[in-house]
């Protein structure tokens, strides 16, 4: 197996932990944005589709106020069901 990686990566409007996790069925990244704890699992076929995103559909999961900051998020910061 490869050694263990982490790293923070960060910017003046985020900042999010990158480990690989070996424990699930095969390697995958764990990511967890470090301001609010949350935690998100992306398998290699997520991350190939994050690759071949064109850049405009890119940018539209980039817009904070599409799910982040919304008044209709839970605290998790998932937008509700309705």
């Amino acid at each position: 197996m490869p050694e263990e990686f982490r790293t923070v990566i960060h910017s003046e409007f985020a900042q999010v932990r990158i480990d690989v996790d070996n424990e699930g069925n095969g390697p995958r990244l764990r990511l967890e944005d470090l301001r609010s704890g949350r935690v998100r699992y992306l398998d290699a076929l997520e991350l190939e589709t994050i690759v071949w995103l064109r850049d405009e559909h890119l940018a539209e999961l980039l817009d904070p106020s599409a799910d982040r900051w919304r008044e209709d998020s839970d605290e998790a910061g998932n937008p509700e069901r309705k």
